[in-house]
């Protein structure tokens, strides 16, 4: 069973940045895609961005596309968001998820992945 702990979650004004972190534990890292989902207030939750096990491959929403960037250091069991020019429309409850070792779907499915983190804050104001 792998464990997911997301941080780095926070207050900040419109244009400007944070980084997530999220922590794995318990089971296999290295070998697992990895992926951000988002869910707002009374909203479904939203695909953000993948990245294959390697940290050779990654894939964005359109919505982010060019402001933010996905990254991993399998060294440390870390997936990382940095999320630059940040917008009111970003603000969520950001989660950390671990895909599926066998999957034939894309990356953009909630249903490829099956572990999830609990969570963090990300709140921009106007």
């Amino acid at each position: 069973q792998v464990q997911l702990v997301e941080s780095g979650g926070g207050l900040v004004q419109a244009g400007g940045s944070l980084r997530l972190s999220c922590a794995a534990s318990g089971g296999t890292f290295s070998n697992r895609a990895m992926a951000w989902f988002r869910q707002g207030p009374g909203k479904e939750r939203e695909f953000v961005a993948a990245i294959n096990w390697s940290g050779g491959s990654t894939y964005y929403a359109d919505s982010v596309r060019g402001r933010f960037t996905i990254s991993r250091d399998n060294a440390k069991n870390t997936v990382y968001l940095q999320m630059n020019s940040l917008k009111p429309e970003d603000t969520a409850v950001y989660y950390c998820a671990a895909r599926k070792p066998y999957y034939y779907s894309d990356a953009r499915t909630a249903n490829e992945y099956d572990y999830w983190g609990q969570g963090t804050q990300v709140t921009v104001s106007s």
